[in-house]
């Protein structure tokens, strides 16, 4: 089955996890972190990747300096937010309730991990009585 064109493979989400935490880079920065004991001709791959990526408008490239210096504009919040319901929908049908409640329960969450979970479920309500988070 052909891919959607907005799946980001593994190596697609390994450069945007860079840009996430570092910032904009170029891609001898990101071939440096990506490839560290790999040849300089991996400056291609992470180079093929970045243009996918900017395909998908989820890079932008400066192309005011040189090296050029490539950004994410895409939120990891988004990304895991699709992901997750990409998932939901090939596996519950598209509902998210049963991935989550499969995901915490299958996994030893922390007292903080929990009262974290509790505290954001709270605010949920909260925002839904309230309606403070109405679009």
């Amino acid at each position: 089955m052909p891919r959607k064109p907005q799946d980001i493979p593994d190596a697609e989400l390994a450069v945007l996890q860079q840009l996430w935490e570092r910032g904009p880079c170029t891609v001898r920065q990101l071939t440096e972190v990506l490839y560290p004991a790999g040849p300089g001709s991996q400056n291609a791959t992470v180079q093929k990747l970045l243009d996918r990526l900017e395909v998908k408008h989820y890079v932008s490239r400066n192309r005011e300096s040189w090296p050029y210096l490539f950004q994410a504009t895409v939120e990891r919040s988004d990304v895991i937010r699709k992901s997750l319901q990409a998932t939901a929908d090939k596996l519950c049908a598209g509902a998210l309730a049963p991935l989550l409640t499969y995901l915490v329960r299958g996994e030893s969450l922390s007292v903080e991990d929990r009262t974290s979970l509790r505290g954001l479920l709270d605010n949920l309500d909260h925002e839904s009585r309230t309606g403070a988070n109405k679009k």
